[in-house]
């Protein structure tokens, strides 16, 4: 499930450059991906944003599956669905994702040429992260505890799910966790009037397997030949979002740039207009050089 933001002189017999959101991990459309493809579409933009599939109000089970490869997938479908529509210039198609939807949009683009630009925002390699917080016997724990919980589920067992984050800031500071970072994310997600119903805050147990496994930038050197403009927040974090971003812009080998908004935060860069601001003003410039108008 989807919604698109069309430009303030959308007509229907025109085309437009279009842009594709790959969101965070357990956001839904309405949060993250609405903010940007607001401001996109204020810029002349189409802007599609949806929820990926096993969440929010998409199809699929079993819910709050989080599979990387799934991810990767409803991209490549969402360019699809693109293609269906007479008012998409199907040669002025971009892709911008956020936070571990920056990992998916770029593990994308390496083989989806359909886009002609790739724009992140706080990216994130999903299992690299994991893989690092998991470090040590944790990592092998979990993909033991993996293993174990589907074995329950293939013997007709309970399905299992575990929180994101804290369902509230107070369970957060009951649990002694002090991390800026994540209780912005608590705040956001649960607290703040981004709160959505559909973000259940919950990831279905078995996705670790899939997420462990994920590596987002390996091949970019490879096959990564879009132009990549890459924005950080100043504020280096917990999240490890700057330093991500260093590591993809250090893999492009073609047209890219690297950009930071001083002072911002990784959840800044979710919902902060300023910072918004700054960010999408970045990105329409990108998009206008590399997804130029046909004369």
């Amino acid at each position: 499930m989807g919604n698109i933001y069309f430009p303030n002189d959308f007509a229907v017999d025109k085309t437009y450059p279009t842009i594709v959101l790959s969101t965070p991990g357990s956001s839904v459309k309405e949060q993250i991906g609405a903010n940007y493809a607001e401001r996109l579409a204020a810029n002349g933009y189409l802007a599609l944003v949806f929820d990926p599939a096993y969440q929010g109000e998409s199809g699929g089970a079993p819910r709050d599956l989080e599979n990387p490869v799934v991810r990767v997938e409803d991209i490549s479908c969402a360019v699809d669905f693109l293609m269906t529509l007479p008012y998409v210039d199907e040669s002025r198609v971009g892709l911008l994702g956020v936070c571990a939807g920056g990992g998916y949009a770029v593990k994308a683009a390496l083989t989806e040429r359909r886009f002609r630009a790739i724009g992140t925002v706080v990216a994130i390699d999903l299992g690299q992260a994991f893989r690092q917080m998991l470090a040590g016997d944790g990592l092998s724990h979990r993909l033991e505890a993996v293993g174990r919980q589907r074995t329950i589920e293939a013997r007709g067992g309970a399905e299992r799910r575990e929180q994101w984050i804290p369902d509230s800031l107070e369970a957060a500071k009951s649990a002694g966790i002090t991390d800026p970072d994540l209780l912005d994310a608590v705040w956001f997600y649960r607290e703040s009037p981004w709160c959505n119903p559909n973000s259940t805050n919950r990831i279905y147990f078995p996705s670790f397997g899939h997420i462990l496994g994920f590596d987002a930038f390996g091949l970019v050197p490879d096959l990564l030949v879009q132009p990549l403009q890459v924005i950080v927040g100043g504020r280096r974090s917990s999240t490890g979002q700057y330093e991500a971003g260093e590591r993809l812009f250090g893999l492009a080998k073609g047209k890219k740039n690297f950009f930071v908004i001083d002072g911002a935060g990784h959840y800044d860069m979710y919902h902060q207009a300023d910072y918004l601001d700054q960010a999408v003003d970045r990105l329409a410039l990108f998009y206008a050089e590399h997804l130029p108008a046909r004369t």
